[in-house]
């Protein structure tokens, strides 16, 4: 299942600390600005690396508007994985004032 939610609603879940965020951007898109502590995963990698994802928090996909995360979820869902898709992605995390890490993953 891939529900939809809003920026606010992922602040609120990293706040408690309950958010393990997945951006599925290109590189040079995380690099230019992301969510801090996202985990930067490719979309087109996703099918490779998805026995990283974490099964002990709730799940948030996000990229630039939010098109490419739900179609992440989606799969994910095939998966029998559920996971958040972040709504407007980083355009409306940045939007509404949101902090963002510069720079490239480790």
């Amino acid at each position: 299942m891939v529900e939809h939610v809003s920026v606010r609603h992922l602040a609120e879940a990293m706040s408690r600390g309950d958010a393990h965020v997945v951006d599925v951007r290109e590189g040079y898109e995380y690099a230019a600005g992301h969510v801090p502590g996202a985990v930067h995963v490719p979309m087109h990698l996703v099918p490779l690396r998805v026995g990283e994802l974490p099964r002990d928090k709730d799940l948030y996909l996000i990229c630039e508007t939010g098109n490419r995360s739900f179609q992440v979820g989606l799969y994910l869902a095939r998966q029998g994985i559920s996971s958040h898709n972040v709504e407007g992605g980083t355009s409306a995390w940045r939007w509404a004032g949101g902090p963002l890490s510069t720079g490239s993953a480790a």
